[in-house]
């Protein structure tokens, strides 16, 4: 028999999950996808994932931290397959950093293989749009956690391919594995064109093709 709690020497032991939290993320996920995040309510949430509000708000705290757990889910999904790929192109003695950067911008496409309504929250709902104001202090301390792996992840590609890690080798570095990115695959939802990706792929390599950019010099007056 389930209890709401009970007691144990004074401490209070939580109620067992009842519900697979995950399908509470995926039914957040898909009306983030399907309606965009004006959809995504508690209630209409609880509806798609067969469970009470109460249920939500025990696990989540709040409608702000459902959503952003949403979001965070999933870009830490996209975060890993391009980690893994990375990893790949750059394990073996004949690794080639080249490719390594390749392999991260190609990321996008990857991910929309292997989980394509992730993939399309990432791509169609906009960050800033899905997350909002009011989540929670410890929910931001994840977000800039993801941000920060990002980081470490564009420093790590400059480092290795240009033996630097300066401002302006990141900067390249993001035009190759964000910027690019975004326009051959995102913004013309072409994510999953083969011929866009071999397009992405040799628009990074000439890109890095003509070297580093020169380090940014800071002018005192």
């Amino acid at each position: 028999m389930v209890t709401e709690q009970s007691l144990c020497y004074g401490t209070r032991v939580p109620r067992p999950r009842l519900y697979d939290r995950d399908l509470v993320l995926d039914a957040a996920e898909s009306l983030a996808v399907a309606t965009g995040p004006a959809g995504v309510t508690t209630r209409a949430v609880a509806s798609k994932a067969g469970v009470s509000n109460g249920a939500i708000y025990h696990s989540f705290g709040s409608r702000a931290d459902l959503v952003a757990q949403t979001w965070l889910r999933a870009a830490r999904g996209f975060l890993c397959v391009q980690g893994d790929l990375v990893e790949a192109a750059l394990s073996g003695p004949a690794a080639d950093p080249v490719d390594a950067v390749v392999a991260a911008a190609d990321a996008p496409a990857v991910y929309y293989r292997r989980h394509p309504q992730s993939a399309r929250l990432l791509v169609r709902v906009n960050r800033t749009q899905l997350l909002g104001d009011g989540v929670s202090d410890a929910v931001g301390a994840e977000l800039a956690a993801l941000d920060a792996e990002l980081v470490a992840l564009l420093v790590r590609l400059a480092r290795t391919l240009w033996n630097r890690g300066d401002a302006a080798a990141v900067d390249a570095i993001t035009l190759c594995v964000v910027d690019l990115p975004t326009a051959f695959l995102l913004s013309r939802h072409r994510i999953d064109d083969e011929w866009a990706r071999v397009r992405l792929g040799s628009a990074v390599r000439a890109t890095l093709a003509d070297g580093p950019p020169p380090p940014t010099t800071t002018t005192k007056e």
